[in-house]
């Protein structure tokens, strides 16, 4: 067999190679350890190879013997390191285990360690020398090589630490690892020995210098571990802490968006309903149910709206900022689904209240119509009762020559007294079919009442035809006539028949809007005052006749009792006509005159409407035009520009009673059924619309403000960086449209020292405008500027100072988690964190890697 160096050089890890020299007079003769070290040696080596090899659930008992077949070996390499080495022989023969050996010797060698003449034979065999050798190689090479104070060797470097950390004990000078009160830094409890051990090595005159070593570099390690476990705890509160407050922003906005949709889900369909109601209470019960859902339930909706879009863009700023994935709300509740809801409310409302009052127009104009046809049917219905009974008389049959004569020219009258009704019955049907076309709700009883008219109109007709025909053939016998009642009979019908239409003209209603259309009512009824001399001259006319009738017959001395055969009309009936025309005719006068004053009336409410909604229509439309030039300033600080918005929103605020007057004179208009204006271009409607685009556009703009000062403190962005970026996105935003087009943000980057090629443009373009609006805000402007350089936490950091916390396991426990988190941190975990199912895992694994990766988006955990 090769006689056995004492010699073992490995790579420090600064490019030189130290030498461990073992000094001749710890060996004997016959390559035996001194027995004290041999003995310092098995406890400390045993103990540090077990407190590796716990966490494999085993352990070893005798150094020398438990890694002869190399698998223990082979296994405490592995978990040291973190590495797969070659699957070891499970083979029982003396080949096997110095196959087994040799691998374990090979990976050794592969970390830069310069083993000399130690043989896989010497460990199978047991040698202890060659046993203790190679694993204090092992701890050389994985436990101090990479210890490193101030530029020194690993040795050195362990020196230098433990007379750091014994500095503060009184009489301590370490200058060695062997004769030294190194050994203060040794007490029971330590990790890898049992309590005994320590103390053994304290009692020893000289201890060995590995076994001090082995202890102080546990020490070092354990020191260390316990500085990062702290430093890997503070990172993942921080971390959990932003994810708990996102968490809670996120149900928050749920829950607003959830009942602003549920409201807009139930108010549209009220909107959309256009059923008409039958009356006109019921139509303005309509209009005043609008108003309310307009100046009450609406407004406050409006600001939880605005509210909302502004909750979502600060908590996408957060997440942002934080490095994590955007907010994606449940389906539905995204802020554009809330602004399509939206839109279909305002699309339901908009035309809602004209079409209200155009119903309200209607039904004002069917009562009117239904009234008109009420007065025209009960006057036709008046003349015409009896007139069957009269038409069906054959008195002619018994009478004089005279009679008969008379019974003719009475029938030519009536004759004549039937054409001029037929203009009536004309204007009833037509009446009639107006309000069948326009859904009276009392059609039935007027299509009744219509063809009942209609119907004995057309009796009428027949039995007037068939009396003509009898007079007519009687007539041939009969010669005698008298002219005189003839003449009455004739001159009088269309008389009556005209007081008949002048009475019904003086008490027809009617309906205006304007000064001109009364103004035109009332000419009309002066032209019909100017014919009442000539009415009244036809009048003394036909009483002349009357008066004649009644002289020839006093002249004549006729005794009979005189009547007028030919009519049916009296004097008297038409005096009473007469005075009734003349009452009439100052009662229409007055009540014109009262309909012009009223209309003088509405003149000053559209006047007085107009004169303010010319105001403030401007006024907004100015307030809009100062906001937009702050939002773009660029010579002041962002947080000049919150207090010149904030000023605006106070003069907004304070502008509102305006608006209220405007709506309380707007609602007189209407009371007042006025429904156009001529001395504005402004209604109700565009001030409306205005004043809720100003009050969305200055909450907008404030919050925007808010969050390019939120990134910019986040970001450590200056403000002459802010300036930069705001004078570079005002100068390439041509259109003054407040976002650039593709081509000019593409000169933009340019300008700012970017080498874009297409790819690279495309994946820029993908970032500050991800729906492919073809245009890039200044917030997302920003948002890319500020990304470049940002320092932010990321899931590769949460999963190493995770695995510090787990001592290099791939899972954690969930006592470790409640020993090195806050209690509420480490039930967030636990709760959260799925089960380990990767190789080597334990009862209770935790997955922290799956855990960390959800946490910035990078899985679908």
């Amino acid at each position: 067999m090769t006689q056995i160096e004492t010699t073992v050089h490995y790579d420090n890890g600064f490019g030189d190679e130290e030498d461990y020299m073992i000094q001749e007079d710890e060996w004997d003769r016959d390559m035996l350890l001194d027995p004290a070290w041999e003995k310092q040696q098995r406890k400390t080596f045993t103990a540090w190879c077990n407190s590796h090899l716990r966490k494999a659930e085993t352990q070893i008992e005798n150094i020398e013997d438990d890694f002869r077949n190399g698998l223990k070996l082979m296994l405490l390499l592995e978990i040291i390191s973190g590495e797969r080495l070659p699957k070891p022989d499970r083979g029982k023969m003396r080949f096997h285990k110095i196959a087994n050996v040799n691998k374990a010797l090979d990976f050794i060698t592969s970390k830069g360690v310069k083993l000399v003449s130690i043989g896989a034979e010497e460990i199978v065999d047991g040698n202890i020398k060659m046993t203790l050798g190679m694993i204090w190689t092992i701890i050389l090479r994985f436990a101090i090589q990479d210890i490193s104070v101030e530029e020194t060797s690993a040795k050195e470097g362990l020196l230098l630490w433990c007379q750091r950390k014994t500095a503060p004990y009184r009489n301590v000078n370490v200058q060695n690892f062997h004769i030294s009160p190194v050994q203060a830094l040794l007490c029971p409890g330590t990790p890898m020995v049992e309590p005994a051990s320590p103390g053994n090595i304290i009692n020893t005159p000289k201890p060995d210098e590995r076994a001090i070593m082995t202890y102080v570099s546990c020490f070092y390690h354990a020191f260390a571990g316990a500085e990062q476990a702290e430093t890997a705890a503070n990172r993942i509160c921080k971390v959990l802490d932003v994810n708990q407050e996102n968490e809670k922003l996120m149900e928050e906005y749920e829950r607003l968006a959830s009942e602003l949709l549920e409201w807009i889900r139930r108010t549209t369909p009220w909107l959309e309903n256009r059923a008409a109601e039958k009356t006109m209470v019921e139509m303005q019960r309509k209009l005043e149910d609008f108003r309310d859902y307009r100046r009450m339930h609406k407004p406050p909706k409006v600001q939880e709206k605005c509210q909302l879009e502004i909750s979502f863009n600060t908590l996408q700023t957060k997440l942002r900022i934080s490095n994590r994935p955007a907010f994606m709300p449940s389906e539905g509740k995204m802020v554009s689904d809330i602004a399509s809801a939206w839109q279909g409310l305002e699309g339901a409302e908009k035309g809602y209240e004209e079409w209200i009052l155009t119903e309200i127009r209607r039904l004002e104009r069917l009562d009117h119509l239904a009234e008109k046809f009420c007065q025209k049917a009960t006057t036709h219905e008046t003349w015409a009762s009896g007139k069957e009974l009269i038409l069906s008389q054959k008195d002619y049959e018994t009478a004089t020559l005279t009679e008969v004569r008379a019974l003719l020219r009475k029938h030519e009258a009536f004759e004549s007294d039937l054409a001029a009704h037929q203009d009536r019955v004309e204007q009833i049907a037509a009446i009639a079919q107006e309000l069948n076309e326009l859904d009276y709700h009392g059609v039935a009883s007027v299509n009744k009442r219509c063809q009942s008219i209609c119907d004995l109109w057309d009796q009428l007709g027949t039995l007037t035809q068939k009396r003509r025909e009898a007079l007519e053939r009687t007539e041939k016998l009969l010669e005698t006539i008298d002219q005189l009642f003839l003449e009455f009979a004739k001159r009088s019908a269309p008389f009556n028949n005209w007081m008949e239409g002048a009475m019904e003209d003086l008490q027809d209603m009617f309906i205006v809007h304007t000064i001109d259309e009364v103004q035109s009512l009332i000419s009309a009824h002066e032209q019909f005052k100017a014919t009442l001399p000539e009415a009244d001259g036809e009048r003394q006319a036909i009483l002349g006749i009357h008066n004649e009738v009644q002289k020839i017959s006093q002249s004549y001395g006729i005794k009979a009792n005189l009547l007028n055969l030919y009519s049916t009309i009296t004097t008297e009936e038409l005096l009473a006509k007469w005075d009734k025309v003349k009452k009439l005719v100052p009662q229409r006068e007055g009540s014109l005159q009262e309909e012009l004053a009223r209309q003088h009336t509405n003149e000053r409410l559209r006047r007085l409407f107009a004169t303010q909604a010319n105001l403030i229509g401007p006024w907004i439309q100015t307030r809009m035009e100062e906001i937009g030039h702050c939002s773009l300033e660029v010579g002041g600080t962002l947080e000049d520009q919150m207090t010149q918005l904030k000023q605006f929103e106070h003069i907004i605020v304070t502008y509102k009673p305006n608006i209220d007057k405007l709506e309380g004179d707007h609602q007189h208009i209407q009371e007042s059924l006025v429904f156009d204006n001529k001395h504005t271009n402004y209604t109700m409607e565009h001030i409306r619309v205005g004043w809720e685009l100003l009050l969305t556009t200055i909450a907008r703009t404030i919050n925007e403000i808010e969050t390019q000062i939120l990134t910019r403190d986040a970001k450590g962005i200056s403000q002459e960086q802010m300036h930069e970026f705001r004078s570079s996105f005002n100068h390439f935003d041509r259109k003054k449209h407040g976002a650039m087009d593709t081509d000019d943000f593409r000169a933009c980057l340019i300008s700012m020292g970017y080498d874009l090629g297409e790819v690279e443009f495309a994946r820029i373009m993908m970032l500050v405008d991800p729906s492919a609006t073809g245009m890039v805000s200044f917030q997302s402007f920003i948002d890319f500027m500020t990304r470049e350089t940002a320092d932010t936490d990321t899931a590769e950091q949460v999963v190493a100072s995770f695995r510090i916390l787990a001592a290099d396991k791939p899972y954690i426990l969930v006592e470790e988690l409640r020993r090195e988190l806050p209690p509420d941190q480490a039930e967030y975990c636990i709760l959260r964190m799925p089960r380990y199912s990767g190789p080597g895992g334990s009862a209770g694994a935790l997955d922290y890697t799956a855990f960390s990766t959800a946490l910035y988006g990078e899985s679908d955990l």
